[in-house]
Order: structure tokens, then sequence, then C-alpha cells
């Protein structure tokens, strides 16, 4: 995901570098009301590419004259599409959370690539940002993207959301209808409260309930439409979305549907899920669209689940000879590799080297808005990034995650982006030992961060009594300058690590220079390659 180039939200002209994101690259978890430990609904957005320069996005609330129209540029690559009628008044929005605590996310799955319509005008990224400027709650988002792409076109392919509010959080899928078909089909299920989802870049909602508006909702045309293109011929309560609009292929559950896998396995390890179904064993059972967890649980939490890299499965990354001496997991693209006419894979875990920003929104419905929503946001990879608070009244965001600061093609010691890419991508070179460092840094800012949350927020409310303004004000300042302290001290993080590790020599807690050399796994796997290649052979006479 990405904003590119130059492109109008409400009038607001902002600037980016020109990048673009290609498909099967985004990871979002949703939490319900009741499966959280303190009453929040949470959704998280990995948002993944290897030309996404990672920023906070602003745009603050506004009037507009009537009948004013809207120019819409797509997100991916700057292009002008068309525009739109503007509505009398817009909504803030910092990242992808609004002043009333609506929030979304998106994973892209590509789908039938012939309901592609390059004569739309809506496209995925102005879909969100609209709904958001528009909408105060999670359905009256889902009714906002289904009139925006029913009057003006879906331009983008097959996406997956997240639709959060304070109350509720729904799933939609949603695909256009090709060139001579202009709209959308998309059905959006409410999770039920106690439960959680996931999607990561393929369509998840099969079979779902044809008369329950009040936890379901879809365009209505969705199923004759798959008719009509031949995509389905069974009784309507037999249709599935997902199978028809975007069958699946070996990639869909080795890529995408394995991260989904790895969440709930996470969750609830009792459900014992088996592994066949995203390893593409014939006739195993699809994961589900949503799970009990096993115990209620908290922001940290989920923070933690998009850090994954498949520990303790078989999908381990860290384990297998594609982690190197010193197990990092990760794996350069791409994505597959031919040996001997034979394809192969890596695999795709939450947690990826190319990630341009990702967060964790928390919405609480006891709280007034400007303190109840909150983005946890990070620049670049989800192990090694700091999550910052910041709340979704906000009025200006933090200069070193702001637009504008730094830019794709140009480094800066101001940027949080290439700050946070200088530590990571030193890391990858000793990973299993630098990340220690890394580790104990992140969880000492993010374990501040969580563990002032009540103290900052019961200010805000007694602020917030007095003058929202003051509230506002009080979490603007406060937002801003954990985000800047946040990059201050990672620099510090990445001066110490090139003193520690420099070298390939490791200094210990008194300053002194040591030689750990390679694990002794590595130097055994060099002798079973090679055999005695490097062997020390004594000269005749040595003793």
């Amino acid at each position: 995901m990405n904003r590119i180039s130059i492109f109008l939200f409400t009038g607001l002209i902002l600037t980016s570098a020109a990048v673009t994101r290609p498909a099967g690259a985004c990871t979002n978890f949703l939490i319900t009301k009741g499966a959280s430990a303190d009453g929040s609904t949470m959704i998280s957005y990995a948002a993944d590419s290897h030309v996404l320069y990672g920023e906070l996005y602003f745009t603050p609330a506004r009037d507009h004259i009537p009948g004013s129209m809207l120019d819409i540029y797509e997100w991916d690559s700057g292009k002008h599409l068309g525009q739109i009628i503007q509505v009398p008044h817009t909504y803030s929005t910092v990242g992808l959370i609004n002043e009333h605590q609506l929030s979304i996310g998106e994973t892209t799955w590509g789908g039938r690539s012939e309901l592609g319509d390059s004569t739309a005008i809506i496209d995925y990224g102005n879909l969100m940002f609209l709904a958001l400027q528009r909408a105060r709650t999670a359905r009256e988002a889902i009714e906002v993207m289904g009139d925006l792409v029913a009057r003006y076109g879906y331009y983008s392919s097959g996406e997956s959301f997240s639709i959060s509010d304070p109350n509720e959080v729904w799933f939609m899928d949603l695909i256009g209808k090709g060139p001579d078909n202009q709209g959308a089909v998309w059905v959006a299920r409410r999770i039920p409260d106690g439960y959680i989802s996931a999607h990561a870049n393929q369509a998840r909602i099969r079979q779902f309930p044809l008369k329950d508006k009040k936890n379901c909702l879809y365009a209505p045309d969705v199923i004759d439409f798959a008719r009509e293109k031949g995509y389905f011929d069974g009784p309507d309560k037999e249709f599935s979305f997902a199978d028809a609009y975007a069958p699946l292929d070996y990639g869909a559950l080795r890529f995408c549907e394995a991260r989904v896998y790895a969440m709930f396995n996470r969750a609830a390890p009792s459900l014992q899920l088996s592994m066949d179904y995203v390893k593409g064993v014939p006739g195993a059972e699809p994961m589900p669209l949503w799970i009990k967890p096993d115990r209620k649980l908290t922001v940290h939490d989920v923070m933690e689940f998009m850090r994954d890299h498949f520990e303790g499965t078989e999908f381990d990354l860290a384990k297998d000879i594609g982690a190197g001496p010193y197990s990092c997991p990760y794996r350069w693209r791409p994505l597959t590799w031919k040996v001997n006419d034979k394809e192969y894979v890596n695999e795709r875990a939450a947690s990826t080297q190319q990630t341009g920003f990702s967060f964790v929104t928390q919405a609480r419905s006891w709280l007034p808005d400007p303190i109840g929503g909150i983005i946890w946001f990070g620049v670049d990879d989800t192990y090694s990034t700091v999550y910052n608070p910041v709340y979704c009244g906000i009025t200006r965001v933090p200069h070193s995650y702001a637009v504008g600061t730094g830019d794709f093609h140009h480094f800066s010691w101001e940027a949080a982006f290439w700050v946070f890419n200088w530590v990571s991508n030193y890391a990858y070179s000793r990973y299993v030992e630098m990340i220690k460092d890394i580790r104990i840094a992140q969880q000492e800012l993010e374990g501040k961060y969580l563990g002032e949350q009540s103290r900052i927020d019961e200010t805000a409310r007694v602020l917030f009594e007095q003058s929202p303004g003051l509230a506002v004000d009080y979490l603007t300042e406060y937002s801003c300058r954990t985000c800047d302290a946040t990059v201050e001290r990672w620099r510090k993080l990445g001066q110490d690590l090139l003193v520690r590790y420099m070298d390939g020599n490791l200094k210990d807690e008194l300053g002194n220079v040591t030689h750990p050399g390679y694990p002794q796994s590595w130097y055994e796997e060099i002798v079973e390659e090679t055999g005695d290649h490097f062997l020390y052979r004594k000269l005749e006479g040595e003793e």
C-alpha cells in the first residue's frame, strides 16, 4: 500500500516519492471487543513493499463548498483517475484512523484479472481514505465504500478490508466487475464479538448469510454477477465469494493463508490447527474465517503477532539453511526461484524486511473519541520496529514520521524510515546476536509507552472535561514528542551496535574485544558440504 507522487485529498496537496506496491504484500489481524483484554477493538496492518516509503499521513477535517469536485489520483502511481463530488464536511485522519476512532486496513489479492476496470475512478487507496473522511462507524464506512464503487467504478484488483470502530469489527472482500460493468461486487461480515480474524492477500469470505443485515452486508448482484460470468452455477446458499472471484492457487495457500494460520495458531494453540491446508494437501479443511482465542488479547499481543516468522512451526524461517550462520529470518526476493527447471519458494511470514509501515489501532468506546482512538505506528520491519502511540484526534504529526521529512531515494537522519532501516539492515549481518540488543531497546520503549497509557488517558480525560481543545493539544504534543524521542533513541542504538559489533567482533560488557566466530552448527554444515577442503593439515614434523 502506498501513496504516490502528487494527489489531492480534501483539497490538500501532499507529496511523496514515486513508488509502486505489488500485490500480495500485506497482513491484517482483526480483534473484537470481547476478544481483547481491555474491551478495545483492534486491527493491525503491515504495508509491505520493496519500494514503499513509510510515513504517517495526516489530513485535517474540512468544510467544502457545496457542489465542489474532488480530484482522484491513484494511490500506487499518482495517475489522475477523474473527479468525484465532494461532500460538505470531511473528518480528519491520521494514518488510517479518523477522528471518530474508525480505522481501516487492507490486503490485495488480485482475483480474476478480467474484472479490472481501467476506466474507473476509485482505487483501493482512495476508497479507504474517502471512507475514513466520510464515515463515523464501520457500518457507515461499508455503505460509503459500496456507494462510491457503484457510482464511480472500481479501478483496482481484488481487495480485503479490515474496518473497525469502537464497537464493531468487519471483514470485507471486494472486486470490480470489469470495464463493461461499472461498479464492484463485495461482501462484508461482522466478526462475532469475542472472536478474531485475519487476512493476508487472499479473499477469505466463502458462504455468508443472505438475510442477516445486522451481521452481513453485500452488493445486491454479488451472486447474480458470478452466474452471469460463469463463475458459479449452484443454489444461492452454496455461493462462495472467495471461490467464485479469487480461486485458490498454491501461492495463495503457502504465501497468504499461511500467515492467517500463524496468527490463529499463536492465539489459540488449543485448537491444534493443522498446516495441511496451507501446504496444499488435497482435501485439507480450509482455515476458518474467525476463531475464538484461548485468552483475551492485549495490544502488545497483537504487536507480537505482527512479528511472526513462523516460529515453532515447520515453516520457521530461522531454522533452514537460508537463515545463514546467524539465523536471519528474512529471504531476499524473488519469492520463488528455480533449480533444474523446478520451482521452489521462500516462506512469506507476517514479519518481512520490505515493510514500509505497520500499525495496530485501538478503539475504546468508553472514552471520548480524541482519547479513545490510538494508532500504534511503526516503520520498517515489524520485528524490529517500535510501535508509537499516536492519538486519533491530534492536529499534526511528528516531524520524524511526517510527509516531506524524507523520501524513498535519499537517506535522512531526520526520517524515522531511514533511521530504522539503518539499524535493521546492519543487524541482518549478525542477526541472532544483534536482534537481542534491538529487542531490549524496543521493549524498553514500548513497555514505557504501554505502561504510561492509562496516565496519559486520564490526564487527557480531565482536560477534555474542561475543554476538548485542551485534551487534543495535550495528546498532540505527547504523540509528537514520543515519536521523535523514539527516533532519537534509535539513532543512538545504531551507533552502539556499530561500536559493539564492528568488523565481526563483539565487545563484552567491559568493552573488551572478543572473537566469537560462527555458531558451531555452521562450522559443522561447512564440513558436511566441503569435506576435508578446509582441513588444517599438519606438515611433517609439525607439533
